[in-house]
């Protein structure tokens, strides 16, 4: 085993490792998969990983080069995700999978130009302030200056989500919506608030058929008659703008179609009860209400959130029925709705990536978001669609 330049993670068991398999450093295989902690860690996963110089040989005889580690891989430095975001892989992990869906390889993290603003977990993927803050427990009533910037983060956060609309189409890779949301967000000021959020790997989250939510963007290609949903928050002026739609990818039959309008539908009839004095835990009510009347299920794993200069905070919106949410609505609160509604059962999984949450029965999964803010006599949506966005849904066609 050779000592490697700098400390990696083990590829048998995920702790810190500095020792690396001396035929990946012949054939020049990148350091992350090919480290390892101790030399027993190195032989108990020598039957498996040996495969990697094998077809690292494979790929590159006649190219005078040295191969990509995974076949799938676009180019260099593509792996798979592991570890929330911590680790990388050249092989596709084990897994019973839920549906017919996989992950790919992803690609190397985007750079963000130095005179972007930065939120505190940019560097390190740990957020600081937002765990230990008052307001996980009070709900923040926004001043008239942070409701103006929390306006102006949400709609560029609606543009950069539009821009990422427009590319959708058969045969785009979610890694492709990835690059044009980083680059619409960087381009109006921003930062792509999930990219390092506790070591998320990119700049938004592309949740494909059974993905509920958080998938990661990656090599594979949408495919005719998929759904994608695409999850967007902008960090600009101190303050978060939250949002995602989900989207039709070409010709898609008729059970997804009748979903996606569903928990759009579920989204809208949430949004009209939101006024000072209505209970948070009365949102889902409602979802559950709709949701079940097209006989769909509420995800109750995942909820909307309090937003502002922190990602997420008090309050909590659970989208199920008979929920203990806690708290009343007052003007000058701002948080999200989020409904994530099933085809099938309720109940999730998580994929090995630590962040991918799928369907348990592997039936396709839904999703819309607003970012809302409580005025005095009801709602202002803050995220809400422009006249140049898009046409994406054929049922807000006049």
């Amino acid at each position: 085993m050779s000592a490697t330049e700098s400390i990696s993670s083990c590829g048998r068991c995920g702790k810190p490792a500095n020792l690396q398999c001396p035929k990946c450093v012949e054939l020049k295989l990148p350091r992350e998969g090919a480290a390892f902690c101790t030399q027993d860690c190195f032989k108990a996963s020598w039957s498996s990983h040996k495969s990697v110089h094998q077809k690292a040989k494979l790929s590159s005889l006649g190219t005078g080069t040295p191969a990509v580690q995974n076949s799938a891989s676009p180019n260099e430095g593509w792996l798979y995700c592991l570890k929330k975001g911590q680790a990388r892989t050249p092989k596709i992990p084990f897994f019973d999978w839920t549906g017919t869906l996989r992950p790919y390889p992803i690609s190397s993290k985007r750079i963000v130009p130095d005179h972007i603003d930065l939120p505190d977990w940019a560097i390190d993927g740990i957020p600081k302030i937002e765990p230990n803050s008052d307001l996980q427990h009070i709900v923040e009533i926004k001043t008239t200056e942070q409701i103006e910037r929390m306006r102006e983060t949400c709609r560029i956060a609606r543009e950069v989500l539009d821009a990422a609309a427009r590319v959708i189409r058969p045969g785009v890779t979610t890694d492709e919506i990835d690059r044009v949301v980083h680059e619409a967000t960087i381009t109006a000021g921003g930062y792509p608030s999930p990219l390092n959020y506790h070591f998320f790997p990119k700049s938004c989250c592309t949740s494909v058929n059974e993905v509920i939510c958080h998938g990661i963007p990656d090599a594979r290609k949408l495919e005719d008659g998929d759904i994608v949903n695409v999850d967007v928050t902008v960090y600009y002026k101190g303050v978060h703008g939250d949002l995602n739609e989900t989207y039709f990818v070409g010709e898609v039959d008729e059970a997804s179609r009748r979903l996606v309008q569903c928990t759009y539908e579920c989204l809208e009839k949430a949004i009209s009860i939101v006024k000072p004095g209505v209970r948070f835990r009365e949102i889902g009510e409602v979802i559950n209400r709709h949701a079940t009347m097209s006989g769909l299920s509420v995800v109750k794993s995942y909820c909307g959130h309090g937003i502002g200069e922190l990602f997420h905070c008090a309050p909590n919106i659970p989208h199920y029925a008979r929920n203990k949410a806690v708290g009343v609505m007052k003007a000058g609160q701002t948080f999200t709705i989020e409904p994530m509604i099933n085809t099938g059962v309720w109940r999730d999984r998580m994929w090995p990536d630590g962040w991918t949450a799928v369907t348990a029965d592997g039936k396709r999964s839904a999703q819309f978001e607003h970012t809302l803010l409580v005025t005095e006599t009801g709602v202002e949506v803050l995220t809400a669609r422009l006249p140049s966005s898009p046409s994406m849904f054929p049922w807000l066609k006049s």
